[in-house]
C-alpha cells in the first residue's frame, strides 16, 4: 500500500502561501500538515489560528494539525472550526493524555499523539488502542530542515510491532527529514504516512516530489 503524503506548510513560502496551497491542491498529496508552535513546549513560533483560518479555506485537503505546544487541550475548539481531520497531541505536553485523546474524539475529530525523539515507544502501550495515528518526530520537533535522526526507522519498527501485536489498527507517521531516500525506508520499517517540507518545497518541481514520494 503507498504510503499517505502530508506536506508542511512550515516550509512554504508565507509570501506566496495561496500559491503554494494551491500546488498542493493540484498534487497527489493526502493531507496538509500544519505545525502549530509557541515557543514554550519548542524553541519556536509558527502561526496561530486566524492564519490557519485562511489555510483552512484555501485547501480542499483534510487537515492534519499537530499542536507543538503546552496545554493543547484548550484549542480543541478553535481545531474543530478549522474543520479538522486529525488534531494531533505530544504526549509529553499532555499530563492527562487519555482525557485529551477523549475529547478530541468527542469533538469530531481523528485523535493522534505525537512522540518526541528521546521519547521511548513503550509509553504509548496503554494508550495505542484509543489514537487514530501515532506521529514520530525524526527530529527535534520546533524547526523545519534538520537532519533525520538515524535511530528513527528503528522506532518506527518497534511502533509497527507493538500496533501489530495489540491489533491497535493506529497509522504510523513520521515528521522530519523526510526525502525519498528516509522514506523509503521509515515505508519499509512499517510507516503509514510520511510528513515532507523542505524536501518538496526546495525542489523544483514540488508535484513531482509529491507523485516520487507517493510512489516509495
Amino acid at each position: 500500500m503507498k504510503p499517505l503524503i502530508a506536506p508542511s506548510i512550515l516550509s512554504a513560502n508565507f509570501a506566496h502561501l495561496a500559491k503554494d496551497l494551491e500546488m498542493i491542491n493540484r498534487s497527489e498529496a493526502d493531507w496538509v500538515h500544519i505545525d502549530v508552535m509557541d515557543g514554550v513546549f519548542v524553541p519556536n513560533i509558527s502561526f496561530g489560528f486566524p492564519v490557519l483560518k485562511f489555510v483552512a479555506e484555501l485547501t480542499d485537503k483534510p487537515l492534519d494539525v499537530h499542536l507543538m505546544i503546552v496545554h493543547p487541550e484548550k484549542f480543541i475548539d478553535e481545531v474543530k472550526t478549522l474543520g479538522a481531520h486529525t488534531m494531533n497531541v505530544h504526549v509529553e505536553a499532555c499530563a492527562h493524555l487519555h482525557r485529551v485523546v477523549q475529547q478530541i474524539r468527542e469533538a469530531g475529530m481523528k485523535p493522534a499523539v505525537t512522540i518526541n525523539p528521546a521519547t521511548p515507544v513503550a509509553l504509548l502501550k496503554d494508550i495505542i488502542h484509543d489514537v487514530y495515528m501515532v506521529l514520530v518526530m525524526s527530529v527535534n520537533p520546533g524547526f523545519g530542515g534538520q537532519a533525520f535522526i538515524e535511530h528513527s526507522v528503528e522506532k518506527v519498527s518497534e511502533l509497527r510491532e507493538l500496533i501489530d501485536q495489540t491489533g491497535s489498527g493506529a497509522l504510523i507517521e513520521v515528521d522530519g527529514g523526510v526525502n525519498l531516500e528516509t522514506g523509503a525506508r521509515l515505508v519499509a520499517a512499517g510507516a503509514d504516512v510520511l510528513v515532507a517540507g523542505s524536501a518538496i518545497f526546495a525542489h523544483k518541481d514540488p508535484e513531482q516530489m509529491i507523485r516520487a514520494l507517493k510512489g516509495l
